[in-house]
């Protein structure tokens, strides 16, 4: 299987890693990181096993041509540059799996694709890339692979096979969107609130919380979880992402949230991706991971006060650092 990896941050590059180093024939398509990776390798430090490896580079797809299978590891921020990034490595049967982060991802590559060939995978893994050709792995690592389009096929079960023979935990489902929803639970309130501590108080104010300025500064997942008015908020938050996938009609238990509070107190001080990119002063991932489910969670006709609360934070922060960078 002729594999090509677009978005080589810590989410492609560990995957695509892992796969080349069992033997895949994987080609990266690299932006800041080319040089770096082409000269010198890419590093995977992990506490169970780390290791390099040398990938194929190229700066476009033309380079690499046709392949049986795309990786898709971008930001969703990035999601306007699929038609450029991703045609030259699509043929007639070419898979594409994004792993990427939130909701709506599918669709967009089946608007330009079709939805025949797209699989949407859900990551269960502590990642930072620390710097250029560098991944730290901190723990986890499992992947959920389904299809956007039916039930699962061949193909799909070949590609956790692909996984599982590089040494990662994987499995299928047959509904990827219930899938999406329960990543959901977790990333709405450690990707949002980390970022959103740098409010101070603002933020538990807006969201029905206690009043009062408060220590600023992005929050790794152990603080939000040892201070208890931030602890509320992600399980209430947690609570409003269950009731919204409910009204969807999938049936997650509300005791999967405190299930994945006592998963994320092994993690320890886990930064999540969106604290990177805040500091980083990258973007935040708003609309896949916060707008778009507050948006069918209104138009289900489910009350999200928190999410609503902070949606408006991030929005702000958000366009409040664009404008100072455009300015």
């Amino acid at each position: 299987m002729k594999l090509a990896v677009v978005g080589c941050g810590a989410l492609g590059s560990f995957y695509g890693a892992r796969i080349l180093r069992a033997g895949g024939d994987v080609a990266f398509v690299l932006r800041s990181d080319f040089e770096v990776v082409r000269r010198s390798g890419l590093w995977v430090r992990s506490g169970d096993e780390s290791f390099h490896v040398r990938p194929r580079c190229a700066l476009e797809g033309g380079e690499i041509g046709h392949c049986d299978l795309v990786l898709i590891g971008l930001k969703t921020t990035a999601n306007d540059q699929y038609g450029k990034l991703l045609s030259p490595l699509v043929g007639p049967d070419t898979i594409l799996l994004t792993l990427q982060n939130g909701l709506g991802n599918e669709e967009q590559l089946a608007a330009l694709f079709g939805g025949a060939n797209v699989l949407g995978g859900l990551c269960f893994v502590c990642l930072n890339r620390v710097e250029p050709g560098v991944v730290e792995h901190h723990g986890f690592g499992k992947v959920i692979l389904g299809e956007y389009q039916g039930e699962p096929r061949q193909r799909t079960h070949d590609v956790c096979e692909l996984f599982r023979g590089a040494g990662v935990e994987c499995e299928v489902t047959a509904d990827l969107e219930r899938a999406h929803w329960e990543k959901l639970v977790w990333n709405i309130p450690f990707n949002g609130l980390g970022v959103a501590a740098s409010t101070g108080g603002a933020l538990l104010e807006m969201a029905g919380g206690p009043a009062g300025e408060r220590a600023r500064g992005v929050f790794p997942t152990d603080q939000l979880l040892s201070d208890p008015s931030w602890l509320r908020l992600v399980q209430e938050l947690m609570a409003e992402i269950i009731r919204t996938a409910r009204a969807l009609g999938f049936a997650i238990p509300f005791e999967f949230a405190e299930r994945l509070i006592e998963r994320t107190r092994q993690m320890g001080s886990y930064k999540a991706s969106t604290l990177i990119d805040f500091e980083r002063g990258q973007p935040i991932e708003l609309e896949s991971l916060f707008l778009t489910p507050l948006a069918i969670a209104k138009r289900s006709g489910v009350a999200v006060p928190r999410l609503e609360a902070l949606c408006r934070v991030l929005t702000q922060l958000d366009s409040g650092r664009s404008a100072a960078t455009n300015g």
